[in-house]
């Protein structure tokens, strides 16, 4: 089987489907070599661009979850303090001096849970913040200035890279050589063993021309991504990463 020493790796960390983590040697962080630029994975997902010391995410949807308790639907307000946290943790892990956002910072309109990130963003005066507005992004042109947010519509160029919300849509326009960063897919993998058993994971999916993150946020589905020759995915399982 093609990816059977990650299967049984797999199976082993989520063996019965159990909640409780697994302990596993692997590392929660795996470096990536992109012309010539140092990134590194981490299964917090996010990426760390090392060079410019630039942490990247994608679809973060800060107030999803007070949006569908607004609709009555009973989402706990924890899993999105969680990602706050894990975002927070991320950039003081990494010394961060910029965070590039590639699209959907918010998922609606504003509610408490900006009120919330505001309240972050102040704390961290000093970390540069970079959004590439994607279909959710429609909170008013002041939040972001009020928010130290700098705001670009379609992409945005840094040296080798360029960061779009949706590798899918028209009129993208890289410099030769760019390689391209993505949003909005939220990528996953789909993972089939013996015994009919499968499992799916979100991860990061690199092509030969650009790369599609998955979602910040937790809270989210996935797309199914299946890799062609010379493409490579990383599932992301829990605290680890595991290249298929």
């Amino acid at each position: 089987m093609r990816y059977e020493k990650a299967i049984r790796k797999i199976f082993l960390i989520a063996k019965n489907f159990s909640p409780i983590y697994i302990c596993s040697p692997m590392s929660s962080y795996l470096s990536h070599m992109i012309g010539g630029e140092h990134i590194i994975l981490s299964a917090e997902r996010t990426l760390f661009w090392e060079n410019e010391s630039t942490l990247i995410i994608a679809d973060l949807h800060i107030g999803k979850t007070g949006h569908f308790r607004k609709e009555g639907i009973a989402v706990p307000q924890h899993i999105y303090k969680d990602d706050l946290h894990r975002l927070l943790s991320q950039v003081l892990f990494f010394k961060a001096e910029k965070l590039i956002i590639a699209g959907d910072l918010s998922h609606s309109a504003a509610n408490k849970e900006m009120d919330l990130f505001k309240r972050w963003r102040h704390d961290f005066p000093s970390l540069k913040v970079h959004l590439v507005k994607g279909n959710h992004d429609i909170l008013e042109e002041n939040w972001y200035k009020e928010t130290n947010i700098t705001v670009t519509v379609n992409e945005y160029s840094s040296g080798k890279f360029l960061f779009v919300h949706d590798i899918l849509s028209t009129g993208i326009k890289p410099v030769k050589g760019q390689y391209i960063f993505s949003g909005h897919l939220h990528p996953g993998v789909s993972i089939s063993g013996r015994g009919r058993q499968s499992l799916h994971f979100p991860c990061f999916y690199f092509t030969k021309n650009f790369c599609v993150l998955p979602a910040f946020s937790r809270f989210t589905g996935t797309y199914k991504v299946a890799p062609g020759k010379d493409e490579k995915v990383f599932a992301i399982i829990e605290k680890d990463i595991v290249e298929l």
